[in-house]
């Protein structure tokens, strides 16, 4: 697998304080943070963004890459990363980071890519949630499934599971949930019942999903 240090191919190491910012969610990936020591934490900061984290996703303790998945996709940093301790980190950039990815077996890259890929999902959805209140993530939930019911495009989405199940994907309770599709019917922003909900105002969703 990769070797943790990359010394060739790695600016000098640094030592940071505790509170640094050291990833914005956002911003594109143009080096690695590779934690040699310290512990970092992970997940959404307030609107200031001065280093105070609004929701907490987890800790982590060096030695640890810090959101690679994302430099390996290229894609922007899905979450904030803030040093708890003081922190010794080296920084790889993207290329160079590739470039050792592309010199392991096919195999191995396969394996690492697919991990990558898996590990970026799952962060998007802990950090959703983390971030949206229920009435967003239900109203992001609902145009996720939501299908044309006919050639005016008119959207509706069927409830194929147990309102338990698909709250337990929102990580909400279930009297949450209900609550929630409540206040939606009562905004008219959902129709129907049973197990066929109509979307009347996609666009009104749309705005309070934050998409």
């Amino acid at each position: 697998m990769l070797d943790s240090s990359l010394p060739s191919l790695s600016e000098p190491t640094a030592t940071l304080a505790a509170g640094t910012v050291l990833l914005h969610r956002g911003d594109v990936v143009d080096r690695i943070v590779h934690v040699m020591q310290g512990r970092v934490v992970l997940g959404v900061m307030g609107a200031m963004g001065h280093g105070d984290m609004a929701h907490q996703l987890g800790v982590v303790e060096g030695p640890f890459w810090l959101e690679a998945a994302s430099g390996l996709m290229d894609l922007p940093h899905v979450v904030d990363a803030v040093a708890e301790t003081e922190v010794q980190v080296q920084y790889v950039r993207v290329p160079d980071f590739v470039a050792q990815v592309r010199a392991l077996p096919e195999a191995s890259q396969t394996l690492l890519t697919d991990m990558a890929r898996s590990q970026r999902q799952q962060t998007e959805l802990a950090v959703s949630r983390l971030a949206k209140d229920a009435d967003a993530r239900c109203a992001e939930w609902l145009l996720r499934h939501a299908e044309p019911v006919d050639l005016s495009g008119s959207l509706a989405v069927k409830l194929t599971e147990r309102k338990r199940t698909i709250a337990a994907q929102l990580g909400i309770a279930p009297e949450t949930f209900s609550r929630v599709l409540r206040h939606l019917r009562e905004r008219q922003l959902i129709s129907g019942g049973g197990r066929v909900l109509g979307l009347p105002n996609p666009q009104a969703l749309r705005e309070l999903a934050g998409v």
